[in-house]
């Protein structure tokens, strides 16, 4: 079953696009990285599933035919925005008994032992919290809904590491417990690295890359070679970046591993991070719209780049 599925997805606000003709399918099962720029459409995508917005353009569906923002849509996701929102003039006490109240479908014995178990005091207003605490409770009475999928808009971002890891270990928890299936986003590249399983990529609105990552790196490598012979080489492979210097250009190449490196040239394995900077960097029409490789999501319709041009 898909989470998610999107075809065409998009939203316009006012004369521009903050996302278009998005496609996307996303099993169950995944905790699922959305990375990108600021500005990039990721709080729009998330929005538009979470069903708090509405798309200008395409479809979109959860937890296998469900419309976002539907009666069972809302029972079964869970959305965490940015900032860990909470009333801050509530006591934690409150917030467990408004959410409840809000909710069909709230736990509140997993929500009481599991802020025990954190030592976030019932007592205590939410705005007294530290920030890694506020992200605690915002995502413990998420979980407490027990949801299928859990929506995490940059949770990370207010966050010192040791929260950071704490938090992300709440949510490989109940992914292992409760089955959940994560869509995550963050700029955090290391921690995601650390967590993800599934990569989704956006720039300038458009989704440039998704894929399993094991899959999205095996299918990509860093050529290395003459500089001369640059032009030549990216003429071969789909090229998403090109770093030339007088006697070496370095080449980071959309290809089946299997695919020997041209005479003269190695060939490296490539990391996730390096990997999500060069497809940030690269202008939209570098995206691998026509790469052809299996296992790996693109949207973009440009042919991709070549040194030689």
């Amino acid at each position: 079953m898909n989470v998610i599925q999107t075809s065409g997805l998009g939203k316009r606000y006012g004369g521009g696009w903050a996302l278009r003709d998005c496609t996307l399918a996303l099993a169950a099962g995944h905790l699922a990285a959305i990375v990108g720029p600021n500005g990039a459409g990721k709080t729009t995508l998330l929005n538009m599933l979470a069903g708090l917005a509405m798309p200008t353009a395409g479809t979109a569906t959860v937890l296998g035919d469900q419309d976002p923002g539907s009666a069972a849509a809302l029972d079964s996701i869970a959305f965490v925005a940015q900032d860990a929102p909470v009333y801050k003039n509530l006591l934690v006490s409150d917030m467990v008994h408004l959410t409840r109240n809000l909710n069909r479908h709230f736990d509140q014995r997993y929500a009481r032992a599991r802020l025990a178990q954190l030592e976030i005091p019932l007592k205590k207003r939410a705005g007294k919290l530290s920030g890694g605490q506020q992200a605690q409770l915002a995502l413990t009475l998420a979980l407490a809904r027990r949801p299928r999928l859990l929506i995490l808009d940059e949770p990370l971002s207010s966050l010192d590491p040791l929260a950071r890891r704490d938090f992300l270990t709440t949510v490989l928890t109940a992914m292992a417990d409760d089955g959940v299936s994560v869509l995550l986003s963050s700029h955090s590249l290391p921690e995601l690295d650390r967590v993800a399983d599934y990569l989704i990529v956006l720039a300038r609105g458009r989704l440039q890359l998704a894929g399993e990552i094991d899959e999205v790196l095996a299918r990509h490598r860093l050529l290395t070679g003459p500089a001369g012979e640059a032009g030549a080489c990216a003429r071969r492979f789909p090229t998403v970046q090109v770093q030339q210097a007088d006697a070496q250009a370095h080449l980071l190449v959309a290809t089946d591993a299997a695919d020997p490196a041209p005479p003269g040239w190695e060939a490296h394995p490539v990391g996730l991070e390096e990997l999500v900077l060069a497809y940030l960097r690269a202008p939209s029409e570098r995206a691998l719209g026509r790469a052809g490789l299996p296992g790996l999501s693109h949207v973009d319709q440009a042919e991709p780049t070549r040194a030689a041009r």
